[in-house]
């Protein structure tokens, strides 16, 4: 199987690009992150490549770097997640962002991915839940976070987390203050007050 490919980029399309290894132009399909990072036509350039083989067809998909491949890898184990969909999401959303949604249950980050619903969102972040810190690096306020929390915890936390969002914090800060508060012994508050909680960690205060 190929693992790597280093070579002169060929040419770019919607979701691929080519890329000429010694005269072979290898077709690599890749998320839109993984695109962007790439040098322009004719410069040379490498990829991460997981092989998919099926009865009609080889598919190359190719990555930035080994952990975005790592990831690719553990969307697939979820059910309902195949190749479209694990590139959709890591297309719309980076590792460190997924990791930190699936820390605090934040099904309203993983559906901003096309193709992914609520039902799907759900499965990735209760599936993954105790892998994902081992893929990203989660900020250290919120490695273990959700298996610290119980179920309404954490629902209150992700409303949180995105109303936070909404005013402007980035996620990972925005969780980062969140899971400081939970970690405070405010487990059971509602997300009105854990976001005026996360607002005076913001603040330093």
């Amino acid at each position: 199987m190929i693992g790597k490919l280093k070579g002169i980029i060929d040419s770019y399309g919607d979701g691929w690009t080519i890329i000429d290894v010694g005269g072979v132009g290898y077709h690599v399909s890749c998320s839109a992150k993984t695109l962007s990072s790439l040098p322009g036509v004719g410069e040379a350039g490498e990829v991460f490549i997981e092989t998919l083989v099926s009865q009609d067809a080889i598919t190359l998909v190719g990555f930035s770097s080994a952990s975005e491949r790592d990831w690719f890898r553990l969307l697939k184990t979820v059910q309902g997640v195949g190749t479209k969909v694990a590139l959709a999401i890591q297309s719309t959303i980076s590792a460190s962002e997924l990791a930190n949604a699936i820390a605090v249950g934040d099904k309203a980050m993983v559906t901003r991915a096309p193709g992914v619903g609520p039902k799907v969102a759900q499965r990735i972040i209760t599936e993954l839940k105790d892998k994902a810190p081992a893929f990203a690096p989660v900020e250290s306020g919120l490695a273990g976070l959700a298996a610290a929390m119980d179920a309404p915890s954490q629902t209150a936390a992700a409303d949180a987390v995105s109303a936070l969002a909404n005013l402007g914090y980035g996620q990972t800060q925005a969780g980062v203050a969140v899971a400081a508060v939970l970690a405070k012994g405010n487990e059971d508050a509602k997300a009105e007050v854990l976001i005026r909680l996360a607002l005076k960690e913001l603040a330093g205060v």
